[in-house]
């Protein structure tokens, strides 16, 4: 089972980003934190399934791809950039972007 614990710490991640926050309260060092601790637990399902993810250093969420229960998640690494959706009990659907 600890297989898919990436998958339910960046539901965490998600959620802590989709907080709102009133204009101008969220700082960028905030942001991104945020985006390299999303980015690393990316990278962490990315690895476990074989992808090669060099210092992951950023994780946007991918709102045109995600559906419901299933986020999709930009992931920047140094040597590429992929986007991986995230699907309950079930290994990432992964594409290379870049």
């Amino acid at each position: 089972m600890t297989r898919f614990f990436p998958v339910l710490a960046l539901a965490a991640v998600a959620a802590s980003l989709s907080v709102a926050t009133p204009a101008g309260a969220q700082s960028a060092g905030t942001q991104s934190g945020d985006d390299t601790e999303a980015a690393m637990i990316v990278a962490t399902q990315l690895r476990s399934q074989g992808y090669d993810c060099v210092d992951p250093h950023k994780a946007e969420r991918d709102t045109s791809a995600s559906t419901p229960g299933e986020e999709a998640w930009i992931v920047t690494c140094d040597n590429a950039t992929y986007r991986v959706k995230l699907v309950p009990d079930q290994a990432a659907k992964v594409e290379q972007i870049d």
